[in-house]
């Protein structure tokens, strides 16, 4: 019998991978959890290893142009989690939102909120253009970079910051698709850019025939140039080649009511992770003070942890959109049948992420980076933070429930407990009198991994994201 049924489940897992990768929208508060989180996931995972491949491929190739290049990097990354949390926050502003509307079959109120956050976004990355220009200089000084590096490599943090409606686009008009229930087209859009980048970074870092090399600049210009490919593919899915929900420009025009309730979930949900970004800010000022090899080793170590973290983060976002689509249609033991199940994938995937850096790491942290001080502590920040990935994997897929749901105020709070009131003053403390090198910071994270898991188990346990309202 185990031989009959054997092919048939290898035929069936084939059969929905084909059907997660090629994607469409879908309604999930219907059939097999397991096979919804399965569809959702797949397509999730794979675009967060896109995003997460951007940080990869550029540190490769800055790696080789030195430790300041690579610090430079680190430090404008640093800041740059501060745009990333607000991309976020409002992508997870209109998945909570755009979910509720299709689990309420509701698709015109799903492309009107999809759109309205749209136009929210586009005049917030306006202003963080402006600011970014003319600040750099300032803002890099303010991280602990030297005049030197500030003189060289100035460019680069003006370019990415002058950029950043690229990574605020792609990370909402994802968000949107998202809670469509059609993560695929999130999926391809990373990979269409990921491809464009992976071609310019080493052809406009160095240069090729009559294509100047320009250096550390060029490296902002493929990353910016990738991103902005893989918004114009979504793009074209939004607007030209329409799905379950139909996008049309007259949407753009405001409207006070929701966008007062996308500021709300949005505003709460940026928080929350410029909350967590702020944290990793002061930490990379910690470690700056060691000076450029910890640095870039540090950057190193965090670029190679985020490839893997994200996949994971694809995952907890496969557990929002469940969660938003079924409390819209009324069904909250579903939901969180859903999150449980979810949050099982998650601690088996992070295990086996902890046991690769463990084994492999070494080899892949050489391979990164030439110089053998950076490797040395790029390597004792990978084996150290990778100890905990079990509990930063339970912790997102958790908290993420309560974003699904709309209730991006208690991550906020959970955040600011676990991140400012215990990491952060953990870390000045132990770095200034126990352990006096960027080890203690790094066994900070891990000590603060395994805290943030029990608050958002606690939490979540507490059901109170099944009875929020949007």
């Amino acid at each position: 019998m185990t031989e009959r049924t054997a092919p048939a489940k290898f035929k069936r897992f084939f059969t929905l991978l084909r059907q997660a990768v090629a994607g469409s929208e879908q309604d999930y508060t219907t059939g097999s959890i397991r096979v919804a989180v399965f569809l959702l996931a797949i397509p999730m995972i794979i675009e967060m290893m896109g995003e997460s491949l951007f940080a990869v491929v550029d540190i490769f190739f800055v790696g080789r142009l030195g430790n300041g290049a690579t610090a430079t990097v680190a430090l404008t990354e640093s800041v740059l989690s501060l745009v990333y949390s607000i991309a976020m926050g409002l992508g997870m502003a209109a998945t909570a939102l755009v979910a509720r509307r299709v689990g309420e079959k509701n698709p015109q109120g799903a492309a009107e909120a999809g759109m309205q956050t749209l136009f929210f976004a586009i005049i917030l990355s306006a202003i963080i253009s402006v600011v970014g220009l003319t600040w750099s200089p300032s803002i890099l000084h303010l991280m602990g970079a030297n005049d030197r590096m500030i003189a060289n490599n100035v460019r680069y943090t003006q370019i990415m910051f002058g950029g950043n409606i690229v990574i605020m686009l792609l990370f909402l008009i994802n968000g949107i698709f998202r809670g469509a229930g059609d993560a695929s087209i999130a999926m391809r859009s990373l990979w269409i850019g990921n491809i464009c980048n992976i071609i310019l970074c080493p052809l406009l870092i160095y240069g090729l025939g009559p294509i100047p090399g320009f250096g550390l600049m060029g490296a902002a210009m493929a990353t910016t140039m990738g991103r902005g490919i893989g918004v114009l593919y979504q793009l074209y899915r939004l607007f030209i080649k329409k799905g379950l929900l139909s996008f049309y420009l007259y949407q753009l025009k405001p409207q006070k009511e929701l966008l007062l309730q996308i500021i709300s979930i949005g505003g709460t949900a940026t928080l929350q992770f410029l909350v967590g970004s702020a944290s990793w800010v002061f930490l990379a000022r910690l470690v700056a003070g060691y000076g450029e090899a910890p640095m870039a080793g540090y950057q190193v170590a965090i670029r190679l942890l985020l490839f893997f973290i994200l996949p994971a983060w694809g995952l907890s976002n496969a557990a929002a959109t469940l969660t938003g689509q079924n409390l819209g249609a009324g069904k909250p033991e579903r939901a969180e049948k859903s999150i449980w199940i979810t949050t099982g994938y998650t601690v088996v995937f992070m295990l086996a992420v902890s046991l690769f850096f463990y084994l492999f790491g070494e080899p892949i942290v050489n391979f990164m980076n030439k110089d053998v001080h950076a490797r040395h502590y790029a390597l004792q920040a990978l084996r150290i933070i990778s100890l905990g990935y079990v509990f930063f994997g339970v912790e997102m897929v958790m908290l993420n429930a309560f974003n699904g749901a709309g209730d991006t105020r208690t991550p906020t709070y959970a955040n600011l407990v676990t991140f400012w009131l215990f990491q952060i003053p953990f870390a000045w403390v132990i770095t200034h009198y126990y352990i006096k090198e960027p080890k203690g910071i790094f066994i900070t994270v891990l000590i603060a991994q395994f805290v943030a898991a029990l608050v958002a188990y606690f939490l979540f346990k507490r059901g109170n994201w099944k009875k929020v309202k949007v």
